[in-house]
């Protein structure tokens, strides 16, 4: 088990050429052991409502292959969002891989119906059913962007063991967003006494302000709103100091 995680986030903005999306993986570096991208990134979403369908690849197409190979190359395991093909052609999901030294893929559960918007008309839902991944001796969940307004998935993934909380987003811009961004962030921190590692695609489509906060809910890193990358080593002493300090998991009745 290990004692560290080295994290890295990197708020990059996915454009409409998923050749180019691809391309960008080759500039994944060594030295951390869990890579975050956000979510979409091996294609945007595009115009509020468009159809990303033509976009949507199986999890052995381009896109999954070049992030296995960016990883292999970079001695890591990456997360990264694409639309992945489903049963209904018109509607496929919105799914995170897993690639590298661990693989795994998360299909989103909650589709964004919310805020003037209605992704599950283009989109499909994913199974109801926690995913945690082993990354370097960690036990790591997987959420994407809405998700994260649900605590009920957040606190299903720490019973199946999740130290870790990895939130992939293109959390799009407007009044208030970036304040519920952090406060939701750090509320799936602090009421799963685990670490939360949220990334964010950046301004001016979306919101930015990548972040990982602790399991007592302090901010370890946060970006700004344009691009950038954050490097954080998280320490099990800090998550087992924590669950000694607020036992709240424990003492559950409920």
């Amino acid at each position: 088990m290990a004692d560290q995680l080295r994290v890295r986030v990197h708020q990059w903005a996915s454009g409409l050429d998923p050749a180019a999306n691809r391309a960008r993986l080759t500039d994944l570096a060594p030295g951390a052991d869990l890579v975050v991208l956000p979510e979409a990134f091996a294609r945007d979403f595009g115009e509020a409502g468009s159809d990303v369908s033509a976009y949507a690849e199986p999890l052995d197409g381009r896109f999954v292959q070049g992030l296995q190979q960016a990883a292999e190359a970079a001695s890591c395991t990456v997360v990264a969002g694409m639309f992945e093909a489903a049963d209904d052609p018109a509607r496929p999901y919105n799914t995170l891989v897993v690639a590298g030294a661990a693989s795994a893929a998360y299909r989103k559960i909650h589709l964004y119906d919310s805020f003037g918007y209605r992704e599950s008309d283009r989109l499909t839902g994913g199974p109801l059913e926690p995913v945690v991944v082993e990354v370097a001796g960690w036990r790591v969940g997987l959420m994407t962007c809405y998700d994260l307004r649900f605590p009920e998935l957040g606190r299903r993934l720490v019973d199946a063991g999740a130290e870790v909380l990895v939130v992939p987003a293109a959390w799009l811009p407007g009044e208030r967003k970036v304040t519920h961004w952090r406060t939701l962030l750090a509320a799936r921190a602090i009421e799963n006494t685990c670490f939360v590692v949220g990334a964010g695609q950046p301004e001016p489509r979306y919101s930015g302000h990548s972040a990982v906060y602790g399991p007592l809910g302090d901010t370890l890193a946060e970006a700004s709103g344009g691009e950038e990358t954050l490097e954080v080593v998280l320490d099990r002493a800090d998550l087992d100091g924590a669950r000694r300090t607020n036992p709240s998991l424990a003492n559950r009745r409920l």
